[in-house]
């Protein structure tokens, strides 16, 4: 079981978001996941997630991390993970492993990525910023392309 949690994990971290070959099993085992956490824990997941990719070394000199705030953050999701998958939704993680085994957490977890991304995206300032290179965009090369 802790082998399929961590291959979930590894997913989630990556963030991959489609889920369209998903067993039935790992969709509801998805669903319960998402379903059994608050925003703040889809925003704390996000964290991880961003947190992780802060120690990439393009990404590194640009974050303010300590070895601290991962460590938090990992203990943090640990215990999100073990509460998630033997309290809140134990019955759909044995269906699911029971049929497709570390790929339906793989599946279950990408389903938990793409709302934690969303609990994020959904903040005004995270699209403004996202959205301002479109200032660079060279519009007579775009129209060029398009006419």
């Amino acid at each position: 079981m802790f082998k399929y949690v961590c291959a979930a994990l590894v997913v989630l971290s990556t963030f991959y978001c489609s889920v369209t070959h998903a067993s039935q099993e790992a969709q509801q085992f998805g669903t319960c996941l998402t379903d059994s956490m608050t925003g703040k824990e889809r925003k704390n997941l996000a964290k991880w997630i961003f947190l992780g990719i802060s120690t990439h070394s393009t990404i590194k000199p640009y974050a303010n991390v300590t070895e601290s705030d991962i460590d938090d953050v990992n203990k943090y999701v640990g215990t999100l993970i073990t509460r998630l998958v033997t309290e809140d939704c134990p019955e759909q993680a044995k269906a699911a492993a029971g049929v497709m085994g570390s790929a339906a957490f793989e599946q279950a977890f990408k389903i938990v990525g793409e709302v934690a991304m969303q609990e994020l995206m959904t903040e005004p300032s995270v699209g403004k910023s996202l959205g301002a290179f479109e200032k660079y965009l060279d519009q007579e090369k775009f129209n060029d392309v398009f006419q």
